[in-house]
């Protein structure tokens, strides 16, 4: 419930982190490239607001071109832009993508962009309607950004349920032992973890996976959420068996934010499933997690069935599942 200070509208969801430019590869050996909106935390505020939920980004951007693109697109998807702010002196982030058959190659221009300064003099302070707070990805790896995003998530630990999706880029990670230690201490702060294999790999790598998962969960987590892409994804518990469910089949067009699309729908689901806050993570049963996952895992389906990073309303992810349900 909305207070009565709060307008209508308060965000029930606020992601920080980046919002940049994805430059796709073309097919072919020319260096041609298409641009479109991204980042990582931008694409699940997106996602999440498309699903008709209230949603906030929490960063900054630039006013170069990009930047105003970008804050356009935000806005034009019924992002709350309330705590962005705005940075006439820095770039913003991009970053260039090659596709692969089972991932994706990137090359990042962080140095100095204004999303990784990101450094306001006080927090920003979110309105009691805000029940998840996401964070992770590029914009934990710049400085003075990662450091401030660190101490938003130490702030609200405890007060929201907090969702870390680290979205590991093995090729940006200078001090993969350092990075590693870091994250170590962001897992601690966190109720829901989502990893994709990939970002297992980096995090424990050599481990077995069943190791790896519980090492984590040891941290602090109440649930981890392993996403193995077109193999659907698996829920850790703390206690109870594992639950595994597949994605409805599609034709695969793109896997850019498929990931983000993922966390954005599993908050969104968790939402409507009643999880208000972390203890209630635990108190879900396994149907309602099932519906949870099957729901999330059709919203990335929907996502990569087309270029680039653009998530799925509301229809599109029940028509997909219909579809899958009647075994068409």
């Amino acid at each position: 419930m909305t207070r009565a200070n709060e307008p209508a509208g308060a965000p029930r969801i606020a992601v920080v982190g980046e919002a940049l430019i994805d430059f796709t590869a073309a097919p072919g050996a020319a260096l041609a490239f298409e641009g479109h909106p991204g980042g990582a935390p931008a694409n699940s505020a997106i996602a999440a607001a498309r699903l008709g939920v209230a949603t906030a980004l929490i960063g900054q951007l630039s006013t170069d071109l990009f930047g105003e693109r970008l804050h356009a697109h935000l806005a034009a998807n019924a992002v709350d832009l309330r705590f962005v702010l705005r940075d006439d002196a820095a770039s913003s982030t991009l970053a260039f993508v090659e596709r692969h058959p089972d991932s994706n190659r990137y090359a990042f221009y962080t140095q100095g962009t204004a999303d990784t300064r990101w450094c306001p003099a006080e927090l920003p302070v979110l309105p009691q309607s805000c029940r998840w707070l996401h964070f992770g990805s590029v914009a934990l790896l710049g400085e003075p950004a990662g450091s401030r995003i660190t101490q938003l998530v130490e702030a609200e630990h405890g007060r929201r349920i907090v969702m870390f999706d680290p979205n590991a880029r093995l090729d940006l990670l200078r001090d993969p032992t350092g990075w590693r230690a870091r994250c170590g201490h962001w897992i601690a702060l966190t109720d829901l973890l989502k990893l994709s294999e990939e970002d297992l790999a980096v995090l424990a790598p050599g481990q077995a996976e069943e190791a790896a998962i519980g090492a984590c969960l040891a941290r602090g987590p109440r649930a981890v959420v392993l996403t193995r892409g077109a193999r659907g994804a698996t829920l850790f518990r703390r206690r109870g068996e594992a639950l595994h469910v597949r994605p409805p089949a599609i034709r695969v067009v793109d896997t850019i934010g498929a990931g983000d699309t993922f966390g954005a729908a599993l908050m969104v689901a968790l939402l409507e499933a009643g999880v208000q806050d972390a203890a209630a993570l635990e108190g879900l049963g396994a149907p309602e997690w099932h519906g949870v996952l099957a729901f999330a895992a059709a919203a990335a389906a929907c996502n990569c069935a087309r270029e680039g990073a653009d998530p799925p309303r509301r229809a599109e992810i029940d028509a997909l599942l219909a579809r899958d349900h009647a075994g068409l």
